[in-house]
């Protein structure tokens, strides 16, 4: 009965709707996008996915279900799925939260958790080669055969790839893959990186201070908790704060789970890569800008699969989609390295404990010389607190000396850097056979270079900023946009040939002093521009360390977290550098830089002394130093904060308005202050004013500064501000919450 009326209506039914899901894209894009789920690929929440977006194929994550705002005919459907385990549900939430909380736009943040977009796919195998049995018949033996065959003498060793071999065998690869075609090598499938060895969480540690216990114990209570807490670890330079920590790894490790410990700086890794491997008998994963592509594919794919148990690396690591996260460690927390100040602005001190809560896990701050706000937390009761007051193995803190650059007899002579005072004291160590380092935290030769007919500056033409001379390479340099150039024959603005000259001593200048006065001495340069990456980092430290030696000058790069038995005497070349430019932490940043610099001194048997050269001998923070009173100074710091309102006892957040075309900036700024909250609780705006570095990397940058009481949501004031000013697409607006930085 193909008339009846129940036919029609079964035959008209309309067929359900395809599902929907939304997938957000690693793009600066606030929302996710619908696309058609094939019943296929039977798609959850968190799958990587890779969609078509416009003419592309991108790879995105199913952030949830879809909506119906779009029409079903112009969807398109997810193309494929990618074979790992999906994003973890606190890692989504974690994204989102950094989002709204930077202001920043969803996609950019997900770009941060999946930066190596190669790793999503399955790693293609290599070919490696094991020894045959036996030699087939008629197997001709040359020398570099033999090699080979002695190379691969252990029948249970690990397969190794021709290039491997050949480079140990003193061959071309070649050589091996005949080797295998005659039958005397059988090739094998390897991952093209090994997996992740596995933390013995079991080995004994060492023998810690009753302080050491108590604080050992306080942190694997917190890890067996399996709950959110946020713990201060604050010990002076030497209290072993390192190995209290690793027992609370070692703990996270029994329960199965991952640990993050994060560094400010690659720098910092050489030495504390050692003593975790004596800790626990094998490395830990590495996440950092300076690893080669394939050692971060397979670094992101072991996080999210759950081989990689315990990762350390700079900020960026704190985004890898864990698979179990127990623990979190943010080492030298107050350090400003942790602030990344382009594209997403985030602290990742401050995002590291969001973090914590969003997956009830615990954390721990570890410093000698803590920020403030995390000081404040402490002192408050929202953080807990663990003290390690006294050196380990009974070493002494150092004398700190005060040298006055003011008294004559004090004053270094015309054109040299070094007191006479510090000049004796490098003799006497020296003489004595211990070790010395000198610090001056400004790269090059000099910081500045002016022509001594008319005065003229060299200066960067992208940065409001002087180019700094750097004698070994013979350059100019920018140390803000890398620009670079060579020194000009004579003056572009008066003509005068041969007048340039260097003003004020960078590292090298005071190397070549240093040369000059102690010829024998066997001196090292440690910056940024002499030691590329960590390998150069851990060279030079291993020559320290086995006293191959006796004078270390340099950088922010060797103040930290370096521990050299036989360093007795540091002398601080320009200890008032970092007073002055108003600053809100000037004063806590440089009293922390040298706080850490004068801990390098002493840290054995041996005592240790710390030579200051300043023209501010009475300014807090020498006195400070000079007293070893930090608690003092960081009070009085407090208080000054406090009756200003400004962090940790208010909030700030910055606009950075930048662009090439400087009218046009201008314009955009003042439309901005125009609009500005008028609140009546405490806001207040101040702005906008040209950047310190008004232009820089070629843009112009104005500044304007909100100012809020703490329990005021900064967010909601400036999403409703910037919604009343339309902003040119030449022209870029960044929002900072809490800035570190006023550069």
């Amino acid at each position: 009965m193909p008339d009846s009326p129940e036919f029609k209506l079964e035959a008209e039914t309309p067929p359900a709707p395809a599902r929907r899901v939304r997938v957000l894209l690693p793009l600066p894009l606030a929302e996710a996008y619908d696309y058609k789920a094939p019943d296929e690929l039977g798609l959850g929440h968190g799958d990587y996915v890779e969609v078509p977006f416009g003419p592309r194929r991108l790879f995105g994550v199913v952030w949830g279900e879809g909506g119906g705002e779009v029409a079903e005919a112009k969807l398109k459907p997810v193309a494929r799925r990618f074979d790992l385990p999906p994003m973890p549900e606190v890692s989504r939430r974690f994204v989102d939260w950094v989002a709204q909380y930077t202001m920043s736009p969803t996609g950019a943040v997900l770009r941060m958790a999946v930066s190596v977009s190669a790793a999503l796919e399955e790693p293609r195998l290599s070919v490696g080669y094991t020894r045959a049995p036996g030699l087939p018949e008629g197997f001709k033996l040359t020398a570099a055969r033999k090699r080979i065959l002695e190379i691969m003498a252990d029948p249970d060793g690990p397969p190794r790839t021709a290039a491997e071999l050949a480079e140990e065998a003193g061959c071309t690869p070649t050589v091996v893959r005949a080797m295998a075609d005659a039958g005397a090598l059988l090739p094998v499938p390897i991952r093209p990186v090994a997996p992740p060895e596995m933390p013995d969480a079991h080995r004994p540690g060492p023998t810690f201070s009753p302080d050491q216990d108590i604080g050992a114990a306080m942190l694997r209570d917190k890890v067996a908790a399996e709950a959110y807490s946020a713990t201060l670890l604050d010990g002076v330079t030497g209290s072993g704060k390192t190995e209290v920590y690793f027992e609370a790894v070692a703990e996270c490790l029994r329960r199965g789970r991952q640990a993050l410990v994060l560094l400010p700086e690659i720098a910092l890794s050489s030495q504390w890569l050692d003593r975790f491997e004596r800790r626990f008998g094998a490395r830990p994963v590495e996440w950092h800008s300076d690893l080669k592509g394939s050692t971060r594919r397979a670094a992101w794919r072991a996080v999210s699969t759950g081989e990689a148990r315990v990762v350390v690396g700079a900020r960026s690591a704190l985004f890898l989609p864990y698979a179990d996260l127990g623990l979190i460690v943010v080492d030298e927390e107050h350090e400003s390295a942790f602030k990344q100040e382009e594209g997403v602005i985030y602290h990742a001190r401050d995002m590291a404990v969001a973090r914590a809560y969003l997956g009830g896990i615990p954390i721990v701050l570890v410093s000698a010389t803590p920020s403030l706000e995390t000081l404040v937390n402490a002192e408050t009761g929202r953080y807990g607190r663990i003290d390690l007051p006294t050196r380990h193995a009974g070493a002494e803190m150092p004398e700190v000396r005060l040298i006055d650059l003011r008294r004559p007899e004090a004053a270094p002579p015309r054109n040299h850097w070094l007191s006479p005072i510090l000049r004796a004291a490098l003799k006497e160590t020296l003489e004595a056979g211990e070790q010395a380092m000198l610090f001056l935290n400004r790269r090059g030769y000099a910081p500045l270079t002016l022509c001594n007919a008319c005065g003229f500056r060299v200066q960067c033409p992208n940065c409001t900023a002087w180019l700094v001379e750097h004698r070994l390479t013979r350059r100019l340099q920018c140390h803000h946009c890398g620009y670079a150039s060579r020194l000009p024959d004579e003056c572009p603005n008066c003509g005068t040939e041969g007048s340039f000259r260097p003003c004020g001593p960078g590292v090298e200048r005071v190397a070549e002093e240093v040369a000059e006065l102690f010829p024998d001495a066997r001196t090292l340069l440690m910056t940024s521009d002499t030691l590329f990456g960590p390998r150069a980092i851990e060279e030079a430290i291993d020559a320290v360390r086995a006293h191959r030696i006796d004078l270390l000058i340099g950088t922010q790069v060797m103040a930290k977290g370096h521990h050299f038995p036989m360093l007795t005497l540091v002398g601080v070349v320009d200890a008032d550098l970092g007073l002055g430019g108003g600053d809100l932490r000037a004063g806590e940043r440089t009293f922390q830089l040298l706080h850490q610099v004068a801990g390098r001194a002493g840290r054995e048997s041996r005592p240790g002394r710390v030579l200051l050269q300043t023209h501010l001998p009475e300014h807090p923070v020498m006195q400070a130093l000079k007293s070893h009173d930090r608690d003092a100074f960081l009070e009085a710091e407090a208080e000054q904060r406090r009756i200003m309102e400004m962090p940790p006892f208010g909030r700030l957040a910055a606009l950075i308005v930048s662009g090439e075309d400087e009218r046009l900036v201008d314009q955009v700024a003042l439309r901005l202050a125009r609009q500005a909250p008028r609140d009546p609780e405490g806001v207040q705006v101040l702005g906008p004013a040209p950047a310190p570095l008004a232009l820089l990397r070629g843009r112009h940058r104005r500044r304007l500064l909100m100012k809020t009481p703490r329990n005021v949501a900064l967010q909601p004031l400036l999403y409703d501000w910037l919604g009343r000013v339309e902003v040119p697409g030449t022209v870029r607006v960044q929002v900072d919450i809490d800035p570190y930085s006023f550069m």
